[in-house]
C-alpha cells in the first residue's frame, strides 16, 4: 500500500476511534473495546473498499455491510458519519432516548445501515441471505461484508450460516472475525474456546486468511485475496487488540461494555489527538 493511502486510512481510523470515545462518553454507556479493535477495518471498508454512495444510501447496486456484532455500533456510526451519511456531531447523541443512533444498528432510522443487528449470531445469517439474493438476481458484482466477534462465533447459528454460504458458493461474501481474545465474561479461551477457527472455517468450505486486523497492509492483502477467490466464501480471521488506540483500554476486558468517565475521556482524546497530529505531520 502506498504511503498516501495508508496515511489517509490511518487518519480516518483515528477519527473513528475519537468518535467511539465521544459517543460512549456522552451516552455514559456503550461498547468501546470491540469498537476500537475494529476501527481499522471500518476505515478500510468505507474509505477504500466498498462501493457505496452516502447521497443515495439505498442504491440498489451498492455493496452491503452487516455488523453482526451489533453492540460495536459506535465504531460503525463513526465511520458512517465521517463518510457523510449524517452529521458527525450527531455522534454525541448516541443512546440518548430521542436519538436515531441507538445502542445497536437500526436500518429503519440510520442512513447507511443495511441490517438491524444486536442479537449475536444473527447478523451473518442476514449477510449470507443478501449474498445469495445478489447472486439470484444476477448481481454478482455486489459484495457483502460482515463482521463478527470471536465471542459471537460461540453461537451455533453462525455455523449454520457458514454452511449455507459454502453450499451456495457465495464468493461474493467476505466474513471478518474480530479475534481480540476477550468477551464480556473474560478471555474467549476460558469462556468457550472456538479454536482452531481457521480449520473450522476451512472445514465449512471457506477460503481462509489470518491477518493482523490492525495493519492496513495486511487488510489490503486480505481484500485482494477475497477478490481473487472463485466458488467459495471468504473468511478473514483478524487478530486485533481490544481497545486499540487508547492505552488504558487495550487488552482490558472491563472495557468491553462501559463508558469512560470525564478523566478517562480526556486521557483517551488527548492520546488520539496526538496520534492524529503525528499522522498528519508524517
Amino acid at each position: 500500500m502506498d504511503n498516501a493511502t495508508k496515511k489517509m486510512l490511518s487518519s480516518y481510523a483515528t477519527k473513528i476511534r475519537m468518535g467511539i470515545i465521544e459517543g460512549t462518553y456522552c451516552a455514559k454507556a456503550g461498547h468501546p473495546g470491540g469498537s476500537l479493535s475494529s476501527a481499522d477495518l471500518f476505515s478500510y471498508l468505507y474509505f477504500k473498499e466498498m462501493r457505496v454512495d452516502p447521497k443515495n444510501p439505498k442504491w440498489e447496486d451498492r455493496d452491503r455491510f452487516v455488523l453482526s456484532k451489533g453492540h460495536c455500533a459506535p465504531g460503525l456510526y463513526s465511520a458512517l458519519a465521517l463518510k457523510g451519511y449524517f452529521p458527525v456531531e450527531d455522534i454525541r447523541t448516541l443512546r440518548h432516548i430521542d436519538s436515531y443512533l441507538q445502542g445497536h444498528p437500526n436500518m429503519n432510522t440510520v442512513p447507511g445501515i443495511d441490517m438491524s443487528t444486536g442479537s449475536l449470531g444473527q447478523g451473518i445469517s442476514a449477510a449470507v441471505g443478501m449474498a445469495k439474493g445478489a447472486k439470484y438476481i444476477g448481481k454478482d458484482d455486489i459484495n457483502v461484508y460482515t463482521l463478527l466477534g470471536d465471542g459471537e462465533i460461540e453461537e451455533g447459528q453462525v455455523w449454520e450460516a457458514m454452511m449455507f454460504a459454502s453450499q451456495y458458493k457465495l464468493d461474493n461474501l467476505c466474513v471478518f472475525i474480530d479475534c481480540n481474545g476477550l468477551q464480556i465474561d473474560g478471555r474467549c479461551e476460558d469462556v468457550m474456546s472456538t479454536e482452531p477457527i481457521d480449520e473450522k472455517l476451512k472445514a465449512f468450505g471457506f477460503e481462509v486468511m489470518t491477518i493482523d486486523g490492525n495493519d492496513f497492509d495486511e487488510l489490503e492483502k486480505a481484500f485482494d485475496a477475497f477478490h481473487k477467490t472463485n466458488g467459495k466464501p471468504f473468511g478473514v480471521i483478524m487478530k486485533t487488540v481490544k481497545g486499540k488506540g487508547v492505552s488504558y483500554m487495550e487488552n482490558q476486558v472491563d472495557w468491553h461494555g462501559k463508558a469512560p468517565n470525564e478523566e478517562e475521556y480526556n486521557i483517551a482524546m488527548a492520546e488520539l489527538k496526538a496520534k492524529l497530529a503525528e499522522i498528519e505531520e508524517a
